[in-house]
């Protein structure tokens, strides 16, 4: 009975083992960091769905002079007048060569909206910092969005 509880237990060791290094990294909430401030700016959740990686705001951390419900009323897309809270801004993004690398995505900045180019990676030694790059060409920005811990 005993090498039967060991066995078991070893078994459901490898399996709890197996599924931690098999889930993707960018799963997960992230802290996005405004590139221009510094400033939290949300909290985005990244979810697969067949395949490709998107990401939704489900927080917003405004100053109180700031408009709380912001509106995104420059989008052009199925974005146009959605509020930015519950906005799903990545969209499409595939996982490169790399494990620790995603691209060929968009991202919209409800702010502006305007929808960039989009890719993310997160350094081997930071697993808890995502960097990611919106892009029109050879112009770029890169924001680092930090992973929430829960």
């Amino acid at each position: 009975m005993k090498i039967f509880t060991t066995l078991f237990s070893l078994c459901i060791l490898t399996v709890s083992l197996h599924a931690q290094t098999s889930a993707n990294p960018l799963l997960g909430q992230w802290r996005t960091i405004d590139d221009e401030t510094g400033r939290v700016k949300s909290i985005v959740e990244i979810t697969e769905r067949d395949g490709k990686f998107f990401g939704q705001i489900i927080e917003l951390f405004r100053l109180p002079d700031e408009d709380q419900h912001p509106i995104c009323t420059e989008c052009k897309d199925d974005r146009k007048d959605q509020l930015s809270l519950g906005m799903e801004i990545v969209r499409d993004m595939g996982q490169s060569g790399e494990k620790w690398e995603w691209e060929d995505g968009t991202i919209c900045d409800p702010k502006n909206g305007k929808i960039y180019d989009c890719e993310m990676w997160i350094e081997k030694d930071e697993p808890g910092v995502l960097k990611v790059r919106g892009y029109i060409y050879f112009l770029f920005r890169t924001q680092t969005w930090n992973r929430v811990k829960g």
